[in-house]
């Protein structure tokens, strides 16, 4: 059987927070108020960098925002937020990682928080199949109605994903030889747990000193 591996995105694959910048960018664009954007994106990003986020707040918040907007609009958007933001920071060391486990013939797929919206495309960018991510529910025309489905996967909710997908695939955690999980934050810490091999990748403060104390690899792809 293959290995599995497993990527978190913002701050792991990508330099950044890909749910925060897009917050920053409809600001930029004039879509929303920007003040009173970016007190809210900040007040949560401080709590998920903390480890206290309510992600369903987070998530109810963050459609919420979406539903306002018909769907080929937030796709522009997301068109231009791409080119100008994601792309141009994707790093080489990033792209090269994911490959040598596709090379490797391993099962891989980026498991986020950020809701699908914001992720899938940046899923695709980095040639990767497999996307496990908050998901907004859409209307049968394909725009955002501002609820969430099922359980986010942040914190121990990531467990939980990955386990109901990998199940929907036939496969268990348990079941391959090799697992790996790269991450680079403490929030991920109930996944890094239970996969072979576990990687704190460009970790936190909070996660560098969960992995010194368990003898975890650590790995930094970006040096600025």
């Amino acid at each position: 059987m293959t290995n599995l591996a497993l990527f978190d995105l913002d701050h792991t694959l990508l330099p950044l927070d890909s749910d925060f910048e897009w917050g920053q960018f409809l600001a930029r664009t004039g879509a929303v108020d920007a003040n009173e954007l970016e007190k809210r994106n900040a007040d949560f990003y401080r709590q998920y960098q903390a480890g206290t986020l309510d992600p369903v707040l987070y998530l109810e918040f963050v459609f919420g925002l979406l539903a306002q907007f018909p769907r080929t609009q937030l796709d522009a958007w997301h068109r231009e937020f791409m080119a100008e933001v994601i792309a141009p920071a994707i790093r080489p060391a990033a792209r090269g990682l994911v490959q040598k486990h596709q090379d490797a013939g391993d099962l891989v797929a980026i498991i986020t928080a950020t809701n699908r919206f914001i992720t899938g495309p940046i899923a695709r960018e980095f040639g990767v199949e497999h996307l496990i991510a908050a998901e907004p529910e859409l209307a049968a025309n394909g725009d955002l109605t501002g609820r969430l489905l099922g359980t986010p996967p942040y914190g121990a909710g990531k467990v939980v994903n990955a386990q109901a997908w990998l199940a929907g695939l036939g496969h268990t955690l348990e079941g391959f030889e090799r697992s790996h999980f790269y991450s680079d934050s403490q929030n991920d810490i109930p996944l890094l747990s239970l996969v072979t091999d576990p990687v704190a990748t460009n970790p936190n403060a909070r996660l560098a000193a969960h992995a010194q104390a368990h003898g975890w690899p650590v790995l930094q792809l970006f040096h600025d």
